[in-house]
């Protein structure tokens, strides 16, 4: 789902009364960021929408001053003091120690501790594959290729040239966080001197220039479900960039995108096709060999079909992903009404006209033919 165009009430978000104590808005918050983790919500965009919702209205009710200004002018009294958090990172940078490591840490497998500090999982990385329909009906298996970042073989991802350390950041303490008081609890913000490192190197390693890593081209076989539909995504874990201090790597996300067909449109697990069909064919009934994924097919139309109906073949759509079968194709006919006839094709038309009282333009005539008829009749 996209980012929420209208915000919500804060106290609608963490369904809590406008008289709740900072203990109730603070469990509230814990039940709602349990709920829609990204961890236990994978390639659920709506679930993150959810997520950076409810930490924003954490973030303004535990802060007794923001509580206030909100509580009298509502989201106009902020002033722009209301957070915006760019990414799930962000929130958990900004909560991670509040609830303690069972609620950002341990239990979802970011910001685990090593040697008393905290380890960050590295950034995710996204790449596309592009499929037609037909594959996208099939298992398959696709090669992928994509940039990351990759451990630094000279300065082995410390960032300082060989034969020197990095320091201790003066300004954090060697934290990599600086602390501010939010209320009842304490705020935990980057530290913008190192950017969350804490360290600072002073001379950089001349192969990464201080950054630890290196750029990467990196080729990897991703095995596709049956079934997959345009905006699917698949994760490669661990596939991702590396960590700036030593925590799990990120993932690799692969968004598929599926190709328009010139004959098929996608509806679930159902394909439309429309097949252009005679006058008398539906007047009589005929069979037709229409076109599927799987190669053409015989269809019965019944003796006076209609315009527009619609016939289904079983088993001819598509596959859905962890489910057993796959859908129809839904035959949809039109009656084609040809743009040129020949004499013989007017002339049984025409009779068919007269058997059925139609009322039809009379017999075209050559434009020679009207003008020696019309200088004749002067």
């Amino acid at each position: 789902m996209p980012t929420m165009s209208v915000k919500r009430d804060y106290y609608e978000v963490l369904a809590v009364d406008r008289s709740a104590s900072s203990q109730a808005i603070a469990d509230a918050y814990r039940k709602l960021a349990l709920k829609y983790h990204p961890d236990r919500n994978p390639n659920d965009e709506e679930a993150v929408a959810r997520f950076k919702e409810a930490a924003e209205a954490f973030e303004v009710l535990s802060n007794a001053e923001k509580r206030a200004r909100y509580d009298q002018y509502g989201h106009a009294g902020l002033e722009g003091g209301a957070p915006q958090f760019r990414d799930v990172g962000d929130i958990f940078e900004a909560f991670g120690d509040i609830f303690g490591d069972s609620l950002f840490g341990d239990l979802f497998g970011r910001g685990r501790r090593r040697g008393g500090r905290r380890v960050h999982k590295g950034a995710d990385v996204h790449c596309e594959i592009v499929l037609e329909l037909r594959e996208a009906a099939y298992p398959a298996t696709k090669t992928i290729r994509f940039e990351r970042h990759e451990r630094c073989g000279t300065c082995n991802g410390s960032g300082a040239k060989p034969g020197t350390q990095p320091e201790a950041c003066r300004y954090c303490g060697g934290h990599g966080r600086v602390v501010q008081s939010a209320g009842l609890f304490s705020l935990q913000t980057t530290c913008p001197s190192c950017r969350g490192s804490g360290k600072v190197i002073h001379t950089p390693c001349p192969t990464c220039n201080g950054l630890g890593a290196v750029a990467r081209q990196v080729s990897r076989e991703v095995k596709i479900p049956a079934g997959v539909d345009d905006g699917s995504r698949l994760r490669l874990p661990g596939e991702g960039e590396v960590s700036p201090d030593g925590g799990p790597p990120g993932d690799c996300y692969c968004l598929i995108r599926v190709r328009e067909h010139s004959l098929f449109q996608r509806d679930g697990r159902n394909l439309i096709c429309r097949v252009p069909i005679h006058y008398a064919q539906v007047a009589l009934g005929a069979s037709i060999e229409v076109p599927t994924l799987d190669g053409p097919e015989n269809l019965e139309i019944p003796a006076g079909a209609q315009s527009g109906d619609v016939f289904r073949l079983k088993g001819h759509g598509m596959p859905e992903p962890q489910m057993r079968g796959r859908g129809d194709l839904l035959v949809q006919v039109y009656i084609e009404v040809p743009r040129k006839l020949s004499a013989e094709h007017e002339r049984v038309l025409r009779e068919l006209a007269e058997v059925e009282n139609a009322n039809v333009s009379p017999e075209r005539k050559s434009f020679f033919s009207k003008v020696k008829e019309y200088f004749q009749s002067e």
